[in-house]
């Protein structure tokens, strides 16, 4: 607590207001919210401001998430305000977050990771079913390739249909009948408080989850230091040697957030597994692997895998991916 005092000294004597940068949705400010919390607590003295903005993520709902592009989808705009100066770090998904930041910016902090895995809902009345007792041709709603390569895999019975919008809204589309289950990120539905929708979680054997799914990335500005000090506070050091480790890996496939990327980590001790997996699309390739070392040696861990897969033939599939998409 003695650095958490040095920091809060060091600003107040400037009379320095903390403006927070977020998303507008309901997931991005409950987000936003717990992380101010966890500062104020920390920080009493600090003044923590919060300020929303919009995204072309948010703004465009019509079109396919792969379709749009992935440099930044939903982070440009809080790039940008904190580079204007408008805003002092910004609370990101970190599954949201690039692997490649703008000049000037960082990921001052990771915090601890909620459950990464993919969940499933399922229209009511297929309540007491999980994934393998749905009928064949049952619509599976989801907006993510990295979920639609994994099923079409194990489900090619089904039919796979994209579903936008906040969740809320793609929770009544479920309910209105228009899908027979959604996958989602376990994490969105335990932090809104909707853990009761969820009827099943899917294991790494079904889907392997997103690059920092279920964790909290803060961005902020390179050379602020008094923010990077605060941020440093709520840091959850397994969770960020975890997420590096994707990270890197995500970052040396070149591949961005919308690509049939999965991963999943563990850390024991001081040992770190990283399993990563690229399909194609239409689920018919699957390359998998896994390395293991040192946790202080997380982002070398993602490279090695990286290479890894290319070898096996993880950059033809990425490649083919990348032609159809923006094809």
């Amino acid at each position: 607590m003695a650095q958490s005092q040095l920091v809060s000294l060091s600003i107040d004597s400037g009379s320095r207001t903390i403006r927070i940068g977020s998303r507008k949705s309901q997931l991005a400010l409950v987000q936003t919210y717990w992380v101010k919390e966890q500062l104020q607590q920390h920080f009493p003295n600090i003044n923590f401001e919060v300020h929303t903005m919009s995204t072309q993520g948010d703004n465009i709902l019509d079109v396919a998430l792969a379709k749009i592009g992935d440099k930044g989808l939903f982070t440009k705009e809080l790039e940008l305000g904190m580079l204007n100066g408008e805003i002092d770090f910004a609370v990101h998904s970190l599954k949201d977050l690039p692997t490649n930041l703008p000049t000037g910016l960082v990921l001052g902090a990771v915090t601890e990771r909620e459950n990464p895995a993919d969940a499933v809902v399922f229209h009511e009345k297929y309540k007491d079913r999980q994934l393998d007792t749905l009928p064949a041709g049952a619509v599976i709603g989801t907006s993510s390739l990295r979920r639609l390569a994994q099923l079409r895999n194990k489900f090619p019975e089904f039919t796979f249909k994209d579903v936008r919008g906040n969740l809320n809204t793609r929770l009544a589309k479920l309910d209105n009948g228009e899908y027979d289950a959604l996958i989602l990120a376990a994490a969105g539905l335990q932090r809104l408080g909707m853990s009761d929708r969820i009827d099943q979680v899917l294991t790494t054997e079904i889907s392997l989850y997103a690059v920092g799914q279920g964790a909290l990335g803060i961005e902020c500005r390179a050379d602020d230091a008094d923010v990077l000090s605060l941020l440093k506070a709520i840091e959850h050091i397994p969770t960020r040697d975890r997420t590096l480790a994707e990270r890197a890996f995500l970052r040396e496939l070149e591949g961005g957030c919308q690509v049939p990327i999965g991963v999943n980590t563990k850390l024991y001790e001081n040992t770190l597994t990283l399993t990563g997996l690229v399909a194609s699309i239409d689920g018919q390739r699957l390359i998998k692997d896994t390395v293991t070392g040192a946790a202080e040696s997380a982002e070398n861990l993602g490279i090695e895998l990286a290479q890894k897969l290319r070898q096996q033939g993880a950059k033809e599939i990425l490649d083919e991916i990348f032609q159809t998409v923006r094809g």
